[in-house]
């Protein structure tokens, strides 16, 4: 239905109002004069500048559009890394994958209206309990729900709640609640590892997930689509159903995978255990082995030497106290012979370490220098030679160390098995160095012995799936079709599990190659993919693949299952399929989604080394989704200079690419909610234009040509603060993610001046809201995008002097610099003595200067020097006047014996307990200021603002100090709301419906 056209005061009529002409969205701009009454008696309220723009749209604003507890979904983000048992991301290996906290909280904030959309329901309630402000009374019960809603979602996202049915329940239901009990279906078009799809579904969503890469669909078909299929099904394995009575979530299909693991470990023992001989230690007796070290060689170019070189990065094995080793070459008879060393005192300078380093080598005998050009020449046309330098064996409570023998040689020394997978490595010099030395195809990557493992171990895979189905048949089970066909009997549960047991083999493979290291400091194997590259190592080590250590068969094994074990319940089956983003469907989909970024990670050419062994374990399983030799590669959203002709062609290709699918998702994606795009930069840019980054200017310049407008932006770190603040930069946010919604068809054009001063008016909120969400002091640029581009973005085109586009990266400088003045602004509601502190912090942070300026500025002010020397917040002598910095002041403060107290001496003070002494004593001060009365509203604003000064000043630790007051403010407040109930300062509460203020 079509409303009645408004006119506008420049005579043109426009229609106004959800229909055809909406363009399917119900989401229209327009210009109206102030205080117009719409339809549904909504009034524009008024402000300087005489036009406004309203934005009339049916869709409720989500709580991802206005505020989130950011600082407490960052730490469980960061948390996150030290978690391995169960953590999805240990099913498989993949690249730069997104927290599970900040994925869920960011699903659950983008489907649950925001408290605001009450305001009417709650104005009633004012009425009916006869409140004498009522607007204060709405405010109120807004800060509450929202309080409510930050509690929710931060119990949510702690790792250790995640079995918590019953808070899963409420966190559902708050979502039936918003979505009228049909929550949309969510879709990841580039899902990668599966961390927004598996977090959809723990959330009870319908959840989707797509990819180019198969590697990646497999993935998400692991962690979505195959355990809901045979959930709460008791394992085929005999016997294994008798070990308990019931088989909850996919916890039956996780037993079957360890104990068919099992099997595949114990017959690869039987076919190949001669190769990994035990070591025979100095008393006599045999111990495991755990690794053998080997060492590249080349023959050395000195013509009176020529001897097999070794290429050694460091000679070291084991540097903890007490249990030092290395490996000490001695020549004799033109050969490099080798033995363990144990003395403590031994040199541990680089200088007197290794052979090899980033200019080249050095050769043991004649110590002729060789440099790198030769060493790659040598590989590429005779090939790099390897001699087995260490062996590393399991000892009583620590490693043993021991020189190589002949039969540790000998075990080694087995022929190549016909059938590994064929491929050579890509020629991307950035990501892959070991075509440079003549390692240039995958199977060049891992030694014979490896290889002969792998190969075995892959074998056993399709051997352990027909034991899984003959084994189902025999518990009942029909046999049905297969799983890529859609089944759930026999045959499909029998590839289910071979899925995983390939998912093992692959992990297998990543801790059984030769980028695999020995990591002296910690006494143990560290495994390839430590960067997302193929490096060229020089020395490397060989784990023993039916060990129990960390490169063994068994111990990935029981990693795998753990995952299984902790996959959520659900009763909606995701789906996993492998689309291109371009041209894949998008309606009646919502979005979450963390696209690639120009060529920051390869994806296909990295996933290939996994590919090329799923593909041999698992194409009988998974045919059709692992039917080309290798990973799909043309399609593929990725700035790979090396594939599109140049770096000016593959970033053409990649900015088109980008735009294209979120023009595409914008046509037909659902538009009752925002879509939710994560994104890896910062800004980090600085001219005379201003503060803003090409990065930023990219995406956001491809969603608002896509027809989007940002309408938040969250910075979504995964690092704990103390490693958040570098001079002269903004903030360090692993990632930001942007909430978007499709803009109007009919937006219309703004100029310049206009859109400056809607900036001015609508920061101030937008940055209060901000900071009650507690977003930390260094994520505030990062998050003052969403709403400065909010404003910009709803535009068809905003307009300069010159009459040309203001191009997004103007817009950015210019929302950095409002947001400097908005900060700046805030101290109008600080005292004298605060102001003053401010203007000179500004001007000399904590540094001594002069006087006579101190003088003329406190004038200015309305203060005195001596005042503020008497508060203790300066020191004045000599000439000199200098600010305290917060570790310079006093211990044991108390306001409420300070005979001068200002708000900047109160904050301060706080911030170095809460440094030093942690919340307990920052909330005691802030109870001990109010109850001395002092107007403490304005603290929260005063951190902020002395974050912003301290970080531009290049004052590294102050801005910490004040960033972490800042992000802890709602943690101080209610550690001082705690010392108040307990001295009996809080005489009552507000009650609103059962909810506390």
């Amino acid at each position: 239905m079509m409303l009645d056209p408004i006119r506008l005061r420049d005579g043109f009529e426009q229609p106004f109002g959800r229909g055809a002409a909406a363009g399917a969205r119900g989401c229209r701009t327009v210009s109206l004069e102030l205080g117009t009454v719409l339809h549904g008696g909504h009034v524009l309220p008024t402000h300087e500048g005489g036009m406004r723009h309203a934005e009339w749209s049916g869709m409720k604003k989500k709580l991802i559009e206005v505020a989130l507890p950011l600082e407490a979904i960052n730490a469980q983000s960061a948390r996150e890394k030290s978690i391995r048992h169960g953590h999805p991301s240990t099913l498989h290996l993949w690249w730069a994958r997104r927290p599970l906290a900040t994925a869920r909280a960011v699903l659950f904030a983008q489907l649950v209206d925001d408290p605001s959309e009450r305001a009417a329901e709650f104005r009633q309630e004012a009425e009916r309990r006869g409140e004498h402000d009522v607007d204060a009374y709405v405010e109120r019960r807004i800060d509450v729900e929202r309080e409510r809603l930050f509690d929710l979602i931060t119990r949510m996202v702690d790792w250790d709640n995640l079995n918590d049915e019953s808070l899963f329940d409420q966190v559902r239901a708050e979502i039936m609640r918003s979505t009228d009990g049909r929550p949309p279906a969510i879709l990841d078009p580039f899902a990668g590892g599966g961390t927004i799809p598996l977090e959809a579904q723990r959330l009870g969503l319908e959840a989707h997930a797509s990819d180019l890469n198969p590697v990646a669909v497999l993935i998400n078909k692991a962690l979505i689509e195959i355990p809901p299929k045979f959930a709460g099904r008791p394992p085929v394995f005999p016997e294994a159903e008798a070990q308990r009575h019931w088989w909850p979530k996919a916890t039956g299909l996780a037993e079957d995978v360890r104990r068919y693991g099992a099997w595949m470990r114990d017959e690869a023992e039987r076919r190949i255990g001669h190769l990994y001989p035990k070591a025979t230690l100095a008393d006599g007796t045999t111990a495991t082995v755990i690794a053998w070290i080997w060492a590249r060689t080349v023959t050395c170019p000195n013509p009176a030497c020529g001897i097999e070189m070794p290429l050694v990065r460091s000679w070291w094995l084991g540097k903890k106290k007490g249990k030092e080793a290395y490996v000490v070459p001695t020549v004799v008879h033109g050969r490099v012979e080798y033995s363990i060393g144990h003395d403590p005192k031994r040199s541990t300078s680089k200088e007197d370490d290794g052979t090899v380093g980033r200019l080249g080598a050095k050769c043991v005998s004649c110590a002729a220098a060789v440099p790198l050009n030769y060493i790659r020449e040598f590989g590429r046309e005779r090939g790099l030679g390897s001699q087995l330098i260490a062996v590393v064996a399991e000892g009583n409570r620590r490693r043993v160390y021991l020189k190589p023998t002949p039969d540790d040689k000998q075990a080694a020394s087995v022929e190549a098995p016909a059938n590994v997978p064929g491929g050579d490595l890509p020629r991307n010099p950035r990501d892959f160095k070991t075509p440079n030395y003549g390692l240039t195809s995958f199977a060049s990557l891992f030694t014979n012995r490896q290889l002969t493992a792998l190969t075995t171990f892959s074998d056993l895979v399709g051997e352990a799936r027909e034991r899984v189905l003959q084994a189902a048949l025999a518990a009942g089970l029909e046999e049905g079709d297969r799983l890529e066909a859609g089944g759930t009997g026999a045959a499909a549960y029998a590839d289910a599990v071979a899925t995983y047991l390939g998912f093992v083999v692959n992990k297998h493979i990543a801790r059984n190659n030769v980028m695999c290291t020995w990591e002296s400091g910690m006494d143990r194997l560290r495994g390839s993919f430590q960067r997302q590259a193929v490096p060229m190592n020089w020395d490397y080590a060989e784990a023993h693949p039916l060990g129990s250590a960390g490169g063994g068969f068994s111990a990935v094994l029981e990693s795998e299952a753990e995952v299984l074990d902790l996959l959520p319940e659900t009763a909606v089956a995701g789906h996993s399929q492998q689309a291109d983003a371009a041209s894949r469907d998008y309606s009646s989909f919502v979005l979450s989604t963390d696209p690639p970024y120009y060529d920051n990670i390869g994806y296909s050419d990295l996933s290939d080394f996994f590919y090329v062994w799923l593909r041999r374990s698992l194409r009988n399983v998974h045919p059709e989704l692992l039917s080309t030799m290798l990973v799909p590669k043309a399609e593929e959203l990725v700035a790979n200079p090396y594939r599109h002709g140049g770096k000016e062609s593959a970033r053409e290709f990649f900015e088109a690419g980008f735009e294209d699918v979120f023009e595409h998702a914008r046509d037909s994606a659902d538009a009752e909610y925002p879509i939710t795009v994560y994104y890896a930069f910062k800004q980090s840019e600085t001219d005379t234009s201003g503060t803003a980054s090409t990065g930023w200017e990219t995406i956001l310049g491809g969603m608002v040509r896509a027809g989007w407008t940002v309408t938040a932006t969250w910075p979504a770190r995964s690092e704990l603060g103390s490693r958040m603040i570098a001079s002269e930069t903004n903030a360090l946010a692993s990632s930001i993610v942007l909430a978007l919604r499709p803009r109007t068809e009919n937006a219309s054009i703004v100029d310049r001046r206009s859109f400056l001063a809607e900036l001015r008016s609508s920061l101030p909120d937008a940055l209060h809201n901000l900071q009650k969400g507690a977003v930390a002091p260094v994520d505030m640029a990062q998050a003052a995008i969403g709403p400065g581009m909010g404003v910009f973005s709803k535009y068809a085109r905003v307009v300069e002097p010159s009459g040309e586009a203001m191009s997004v990266r103007a817009a950015l400088s210019a929302i950095n610099a409002i947001l400097d003045e908005v900060l700046s602004l805030q101290q109008g509601d600080f005292d004298d003595d605060t102001r003053w502190c401010i203007a000179w912090f500004e001007a000399h942070g904590f540094d001594v200067s002069h006087y006579g300026e101190a003088e003329t500025l406190a004038g200015a002010k309305n203060t005195s020097i001596a005042g503020l020397a008497r508060a203790g917040v300066i020191s004045s002598g000599g000439g000199k006047v200098k600010l305290f910095a917060p570790e310079e002041l006093p211990e044991n403060y108390d306001p409420r014996t300070d005979d001068r107290i200002s708000l900047w001496e109160v904050v301060l003070h706080m911030a170095k307990a809460l440094e030093t002494h942690g919340l307990d004593a920052a909330g005691g001060i802030l109870a001990a200021a109010e109850e001395r009365a002092l107007d403490m509203t304005s603290a929260h604003e005063l951190a902020y603002l002395l974050f912003s000064i301290a970080e531009k000043r290049g004052l590294t630790k102050a801005a910490i100090v004040f960033n972490n007051l800042g992000s802890s403010w709602p943690e101080v407040r209610a550690a001082a709301a705690a010392v108040e109930r307990s001295q009996g300062w809080v005489e009552s509460t507000l009650d609103f419906d059962g909810l506390e203020v």
